[in-house]
């Protein structure tokens, strides 16, 4: 039986517009994840593997650029630093802090995630056709920096 609708997606709100087909890449991205090997990383762990910074990131960065609680985020590095995923180290800028970095098998999920996420645009270019894509691909591209501004901005 199919689920009913939510009341944002029945009211085709822009967030649910927007959901939609990130919630469509997420499966796609993560179900080529587990057949690669990495099926114990789950679409939250996004949160984590989105926001870190090549050189690793302190916690309470992380949780403020997901949008989520210092609590909520370091229970996500602990569960991917006890598969290896990442590491801490100390900061080097100020060493009573530490660093949550990728490990080298951190690196290979990014690297997939980013393989995958490539892999969906293909699909999507050819679903809609390859100068839809490119002029939807351009207008969200515009929106996003305009809404990173709009955060800014408060």
């Amino acid at each position: 039986m199919p689920s009913r609708p939510s009341v944002t997606e029945e009211l085709h709100t822009l967030g649910a517009l927007l959901r939609a087909p990130f919630d469509a890449m997420l499966a796609y991205n993560f179900g080529r994840l587990a057949e690669a090997g990495f099926a114990d990383v789950r679409p939250a762990h996004g949160a984590v593997l989105r926001h870190i910074a090549r050189d690793g990131s302190r916690l309470t960065e992380l949780a403020e650029r997901a949008h989520m609680t210092k609590q909520s985020m370091a229970e996500l590095v602990a569960y991917l630093r006890r598969r290896g995923y990442v590491e801490l180290r100390p900061d080097p800028g100020d060493r009573r802090a530490k660093l949550v970095t990728l490990t080298e098998r951190g690196w290979q999920v990014h690297a997939a995630l980013v393989r995958h996420s490539r892999d969906f645009e293909r699909e999507c270019a050819r679903a809609l056709g390859r100068e839809k894509w490119r002029r939807l691909r351009a207008l969200l591209e515009e929106f996003a920096a305009w809404s990173h501004g709009a955060q800014r901005r408060g």
